[in-house]
């Protein structure tokens, strides 16, 4: 029996609570999760795992053991770093959920990750909403503004950056709004994220302002609601990966330059920082890579100054 492996594939039942669940993740057959566990099991002379028409649980042995495997497969995985790339090579699949725009700029740049590691792959899925980690199976997400869950590993990549636009078409019947107050006589597009949909915050640099909003279009998808301004339905919010190639083309203009859209910080969270799998790791560093290379996205207001 290969005793690291039959650890990993129980570390990834307990972590995702069913043989199927690990199965997937680990590219292998159900069958052949239940043989390793049950090996483990055999080795050990003792069971860990309490089998149940409802699921699984830990028996009191398995509580035991899982703190030790962690430790165990934590030093592999810095075993297999250390060897350098001979001996540790970023392999399987990760799962990242990212909100739509941050995945469209990703998307022009994953190509050279999977051409550097040919043994990744990457399921990108994108979303506004948090998602519940475990039950879905997630190996990263990445979220936008304060992060409530205290379960999860946090870590800071760098700061949204937006701005109020609106097509030429929609400003030709319709004045642009100067200052957050006056927005309440537009027909305002937005995206729903967090439940904030009606709520829109602005920063001239040293004042946060918040306005209530009663938006003539919502939508989940940030992509949807940019297609909309774009056809001058209305303003919008919007981040400047989707926003600066219309506004550098006339398409979009934006608007109320003296207060721009709050910035919210941008966040990579996790289920635990104990033994990360290198093809976790070596897409969260591509991450804080991606994300370090925008200087709009790279540092905050007060580091870059607002109208920077």
């Amino acid at each position: 029996m290969d005793i690291v492996s039959a650890l990993r594939t129980f570390q990834r039942v307990v972590e995702t609570g069913s043989f199927s669940a690990a199965a997937h993740d680990l590219d292998v057959t159900q069958p052949a999760v239940s043989r390793q566990v049950a090996a483990l099991e055999g080795h050990f002379n003792t069971r860990f795992l309490h089998r149940t028409t409802s699921g699984l649980s830990l028996t009191a042995e398995g509580e035991r053991m899982l703190p030790m495997a962690l430790r165990i497969l934590e030093a592999v995985e810095e075993l297999g770093d250390a060897a350098g790339s001979e001996g540790a090579m970023a392999s399987g699949k990760v799962r990242l959920s990212v909100p739509a725009p941050l995945g469209l700029y990703l998307s022009d740049l994953l190509g050279d990750l999977l051409s550097a590691h040919p043994k990744l792959s990457v399921e990108l899925l994108l979303r506004e909403q948090s998602s519940d980690m475990i039950e879905e199976r997630l190996d990263l997400e990445v979220r936008l503004g304060s992060v409530a869950d205290s379960s999860l590993v946090c870590r800071r990549l760098g700061w949204t950056t937006a701005f109020l636009v609106a097509s030429p078409a929609y400003l030709a019947r319709r004045a642009a709004p100067l200052a957050p107050k006056d927005i309440k006589d537009h027909e305002c597009l937005c995206y729903s994220r967090a439940g904030g949909a009606n709520i829109w915050s602005f920063s001239n640099g040293s004042e946060d302002i918040s306005v209530r909003i009663s938006p003539r279009l919502t939508a989940c998808n940030a992509v949807a609601i940019h297609r909309a301004a774009l056809a001058g339905a209305g303003l919008a919010v919007l981040s400047h990966i989707i926003a600066m190639p219309d506004i550098a083309a006339g398409r979009l203009i934006p608007v109320m330059e003296d207060f721009r859209p709050s910035r919210l910080p941008i966040t990579v969270v996790y289920p635990s920082r104990r033994n990360m799998p290198l093809r976790v790791k070596t897409v969260l560093d591509f991450l804080t890579d991606a994300i370090g290379r925008d200087p709009s996205m790279a540092t905050s207001g007060a580091d870059r100054g607002w109208n920077g």
